[in-house]
């Protein structure tokens, strides 16, 4: 099988056989720091390895929304910095970072869990110390909002036909519609930790970094804002909170479980069918809708004329 010609690092990377780093941890941390210093992200707060065995988890710090667009453009940046930089010693070894969300199978892919704080006058929204997981009606409310419409989000948040080989049980990816604390097989997730009122907050984790910041955040932020304009409850609406191990259940418990699109052409059909909060006071135009739909579905019909090497696999030699 050839190498195929990296469109960002004009390298020749393989796309087909990839192997598992014994040093990944070490190789990450590297690139990943070194980066982040020569592009001047200030917004690095921590760096750990997570599940994935080269998988690392690049933490910023929090910042208002318009800010964030612009930290997740720079997080891109320092990806293309470790793939052109060839005077770094990884690089040397043929090593490049990626946020493809799911780049290995049977390992861990990578997200863009997305932390959501609300404030009003200097305030926060979110926290009630009497309410479940020390969340306000408020906080609730914007959930139900992410968890009505999360389907039609997966068109933004999650906009590309790998983004949903992430997306399956096992790997700690989100795949059922539905909140809890400290679950991470729910779409949304509260942080156990984050127990002052300034820190109260909720992750959603089915994002990935293939998403455009700037149509990703906004959807999101219309989502909840919808949620709290129509109070959306979400445990009213039979979403949880689900704090026990989903994937104990027995499979009829499961089949009453809503679980996240399997595909992008899932996700662009429920777009097409859930948009009105989206189009609310023109901040998403329809015209912008009808052209993203129509260029990712295209995107789907070129990806289905692909062969795909795994087909090589199973169907060469019969």
């Amino acid at each position: 099988m050839q190498p195929t010609l990296c469109s960002k690092c004009k390298k020749n990377v393989a796309v087909v056989f990839i192997s598992k780093l014994e040093n990944g941890k070490t190789v990450n941390e590297g690139l990943c720091l070194k980066c982040a210093k020569e592009i001047g992200l200030p917004q690095v707060n921590d760096l750990m390895n997570r599940m994935g065995i080269t998988d690392e988890d690049l933490d910023t710090i929090t910042s208002e929304m318009m800010q964030a667009f612009g930290g997740a453009e720079n997080l891109e940046g320092l990806m293309e910095a470790s793939s052109d930089d060839s005077d770094d010693e990884e690089d040397e070894e043929g090593k490049t970072a990626t946020f493809l969300p799911k780049p290995i199978y049977q390992e861990a892919g990578s997200g863009m869990h997305v932390h959501m704080l609300l404030f009003k006058n200097g305030l926060p929204l979110f926290y009630d110390e009497e309410g479940y997981s020390g969340l306000s009606r408020t906080a609730h409310y914007f959930m139900g909002g992410l968890l009505k419409h999360i389907a039609s989000l997966c068109a933004f948040t999650n906009p590309s036909t790998n983004s949903f080989k992430r997306l399956v049980p096992g790997f700690e990816a989100p795949v059922t519609v539905g909140y809890a604390t400290s679950n991470r097989s729910a779409v949304i997730r509260i942080p156990a930790y984050a127990k002052s009122p300034e820190a109260k907050r909720f992750e959603l984790r089915n994002p990935d970094a293939t998403a455009n910041p700037y149509y990703a955040y906004a959807a999101i932020l219309m989502a909840g804002l919808d949620g709290i304009e129509n109070k959306i409850d979400p445990a009213a609406n039979g979403w949880g909170p689900y704090d026990f191990n989903l994937y104990t259940l027995s499979p009829e418990e499961q089949k009453k479980i809503k679980g996240l699109p399997k595909s992008l052409d899932e996700a662009l059909d429920a777009l097409e069918a859930d948009h009105e909060y989206l189009t609310k006071g023109g901040v998403f135009p329809q015209r912008l809708i009808d052209i993203w739909v129509a260029r990712k579905r295209a995107e789907l019909r070129q990806m289905e004329q692909i062969p795909h090497p795994a087909e090589f696999n199973m169907y060469y030699d019969l």
